[in-house]
């Protein structure tokens, strides 16, 4: 499959069966999709032909993707590249371009886990309390940085947020997660207090006539906020105070302290929107200082 444009034709159908047939998400379809045309671009440059291509060719794309210099990547971009190729021949395979998946054959790379970085309640406190809430914008960020904080939200979570999925009467917001997967999370009082007032007097204040949106936070055209206007608030903010943080960080606080203060492992996880509890054991990890003192604490031979 040489002709460009069979192979075009090729990695839309693969698109479609990403979307249609095993139901991505659009940011998942997007990451396999990138790694596909860029895996295409290399077997362009070398002469590969995708129906025939080796195992061996994918562990060489591989390795040099890992030694590209400083656009090298990491191991769990790796993974995510392989995931997208075992992903495209299977869908050859469907559509008889393929006998086997030659992906199947290279083992994928063990990443090491990383501890996220946490913020000391007393930072988030003060990074929290330093935003300027005498403008609309200002009381749109306190709210929005409170409720990521308090609900524990990924960021394209709380892009994602529309005034119709609050129930502050109820303290709770309802989420729409990875996958499309569906959560009601509780607010806390600190939370549930700002979006108030923002709904009150900031938003309004955002609304344009001729832009229709639901979104719950609003830039200054009126169009919901993005996630790189997030970053570009929050970064802002951080910088003035000398906080070394990202957005991520108030999620990774949320769950850390939530852990720190005796909440059970599982209800953590149905809180942070995890499918697997893997992956919220890496808010576990205890500094040997906290490990002495709940030693001292709580064994009795202390």
């Amino acid at each position: 499959m040489r002709d460009p444009a069979t192979r075009g034709s090729l990695l839309e159908r693969f698109r479609d069966y990403l979307l249609v047939e095993l139901k991505l998400s659009q940011r998942t379809v997007e990451t396999y999709m990138r790694a596909a045309k860029g895996f295409s671009a290399y077997c362009d440059e070398r002469n590969l032909d995708l129906c025939t291509l080796c195992s061996e060719d994918i562990i060489q794309y591989l390795i040099t993707k890992q030694t590209a210099g400083e656009h090298a990547v990491d191991q769990r971009t790796v993974a995510k590249i392989l995931s997208a190729l075992r992903s495209l021949f299977n869908f050859m395979i469907i559509e008889q371009e393929r006998d086997s998946n030659p992906a199947l054959l290279v083992e994928t790379p063990k990443a090491a886990q990383r501890v996220p970085g946490v913020l000391p309640v007393a930072d988030v406190e003060r990074l929290l309390d330093a935003i300027d809430t005498a403008s609309p914008s200002g009381l749109r960020d306190r709210a929005l940085f409170e409720v990521i904080y308090s609900c524990g939200l990924r960021i394209s979570e709380a892009v994602e947020l529309t005034v119709d999925r609050l129930y502050l009467r109820e303290g709770l917001i309802r989420v729409i997660g990875k996958g499309e997967r569906e959560r009601l999370v509780p607010a806390g009082d600190e939370a549930i207090a700002w979006l108030e007032r923002y709904l009150e007097h900031g938003r309004p204040a955002l609304v344009k006539p001729k832009v229709r949106t639901r979104k719950l936070f609003l830039n200054h055209r009126g169009e919901g906020l993005s996630r790189k206007g997030m970053w570009k608030r929050f970064r802002h903010i951080a910088d003035q105070l000398g906080i070394d943080a990202k957005v991520h960080t108030l999620r990774h606080s949320y769950a850390t302290h939530l852990l720190a203060g005796g909440a059970d492992l599982r209800a953590v996880q149905e809180l942070l929107g995890h499918a697997d509890i893997s992956t919220t054991q890496i808010y576990t990890h205890v500094g040997r200082d906290d490990l002495r003192r709940y030693h001292a604490d709580h064994h009795p031979r202390a």
